[in-house]
């Protein structure tokens, strides 16, 4: 990592709905980074009411309505200031408001959660943007196992607030797309439709707004390999680098996509092996290339930003 920093407080937002993966995306990119130089917050502790009360007024958590955006604003202008903030604490386990927290920031901040994106100045804040968009069947999934194993809810509470939440959804994450630098989708292969885990492929839409590492010399043959670079068109018309993954990978082909990248922050590579690092259907821990390799375009944007390499 460069000690000539320009930029002392570099923010990398991670916005996405619901069980889209935030949190193992941002908990790999804050060990490649060295975890004592990362903080990292989640917007989704700005929850206006615990859960019961937000039951009985009638709202989700996904509504603006319900969380204190504008306090939201203030902290990310703090932080960006290198100011310490007095976070709140939305408590995923109980449902509740639990004590603030005092933060101080550290030279790369990551902020993850629902509503990132939801007004300018927030947006203002980030360096790097990142919306997660995995096939929708997936993120269900994915859904149904984390809030079983880890919030202690039942299959037929998960899929209950699902459709709670079947309006907010595109009404108020998917917009937040449009802001984004980058697009990581997750997406299962068309001959293992059930795939979860490991054997995931990945797109990501790679926008202009960023300058992104140059790939081609090792990606000329990547198409054989699970690697595939193109440019393509996005939704709305523009044009944008289209980088897939597979699943099923090359170990040659993502070790060396791997080692250029790790070549940009050589100071961390101790930390190696804990990259790619998931947890499956049955609660196991696992490994991926796939994410593996996102970790690592996203922490190379996040060095880069920190040398004064700016979006565009």
């Amino acid at each position: 990592m460069p000690h000539n920093r320009v930029q002392p407080h570099v923010i990398l937002g991670i916005v996405g709905d619901s069980a889209t993966g935030k949190t193992t995306l941002t908990s790999g990119i804050a060990e490649i980074l060295g975890k004592d130089r990362v903080t990292t917050i989640c917007t989704d502790d700005y929850h206006r009411y615990a859960r019961a009360e937000r039951a009985k007024v009638g709202i989700t958590a996904l509504d603006p309505r319900g969380n204190y955006i504008d306090i939201m604003e203030q902290h990310l202008r703090l932080l960006r200031q290198g100011q310490p903030i007095l976070k709140p604490i939305y408590n995923h386990d109980g449902g509740t408001l639990d004590a603030p927290e005092y933060v101080v920031p550290k030279a790369y901040i990551i902020v993850e959660g629902l509503l990132g994106y939801a007004t300018r100045n927030m947006r203002e804040c980030y360096d790097v943007k990142v919306y997660l968009e995995p096939a929708e069947d997936l993120r269900i999934r994915w859904k149904i196992q984390r809030d079983m194993a880890k919030r202690g809810y039942t299959r037929e509470q998960v899929l209950a607030e699902l459709e709670k939440r079947k309006t907010d959804s595109p009404e108020f994450i998917h917009p937040q797309r449009t802001f984004a630098d980058v697009i990581v989708s997750f997406l299962p292969p068309e001959d293992h439709p059930e795939e979860s885990g490991a054997m995931l492929n990945v797109r990501h839409t790679l926008r202009p707004t960023l300058p992104h590492p140059d790939l081609s010399p090792i990606l000329e043959s990547g198409a054989r390999n699970g690697i595939h670079l193109e440019l393509a068109r996005d939704r709305d018309g523009k044009p944008v680098d289209r980088l897939e993954i597979a699943g099923h990978i090359d170990d040659r082909a993502a070790r060396r996509v791997e080692d250029r990248l790790w070549q940009l922050v050589p100071e961390a590579s101790h930390l190696r092996d804990n990259v790619g690092a998931f947890t499956d259907r049955a609660n196991h821990p696992g490994m991926s290339h796939p994410l593996a390799l996102t970790q690592l375009l996203l922490a190379y944007h996040m060095v880069k930003a920190a040398m004064g390499v700016k979006a565009v």
